[in-house]
């Protein structure tokens, strides 16, 4: 069986970006306090066996604003990371619009839609969000819960 491609929520993305930053940050950044080094080294390996990484608009915005929210001298060497991460990164393009035409979009909203709708017959998503791993599973397309990864 083919690996498939690999698509990262906002949350994990956050991980990955602050992880290849520093390690030292995960701890530190509020919106990383909840995971472990160890987290962050469970999903490089899982990245590192997926054939390409691909990610969409919505959670590229995302992660920008939210990796910035730590302070100097951080917030630079953060930046940088993010920078060099979407110049280098998969992007797929997911019209907004059909996005919030997904009926999942009233209670997951714009960027998870939208994920939902970059998703395939190919792709995996890859997410710690309960709600959306049972929206993706529901519809039919390939999901790992990260949550459930770090349990083992």
């Amino acid at each position: 069986m083919k690996a498939a491609l690999t698509i990262l929520d906002t949350n994990l993305m956050v991980l990955l970006i602050v992880g290849l930053a520093s390690q030292e940050y995960i701890l530190r950044h509020k919106r990383t306090q909840s995971y472990t080094v160890e987290d962050f080294l469970l999903l490089q390996d899982i990245l590192a066996r997926a054939p390409s990484v691909i990610t969409i608009p919505h959670v590229l915005a995302e992660t920008s604003n939210l990796v910035r929210q730590f302070a100097e001298p951080g917030r630079t060497r953060l930046c940088a990371v993010s920078q060099n991460f979407v110049v280098d990164c998969v992007e797929t393009t997911v019209a907004s619009k059909a996005a919030a035409g997904r009926p999942e979009f009233r209670f997951l909203g714009l960027t998870d839609a939208a994920l939902l709708e970059a998703q395939n017959d190919t792709s995996v998503l890859l997410t710690d969000d309960l709600d959306l791993y049972v929206a993706s599973v529901s519809a039919g397309r390939q999901a790992i819960n990260f949550s459930h990864l770090r349990a083992r």
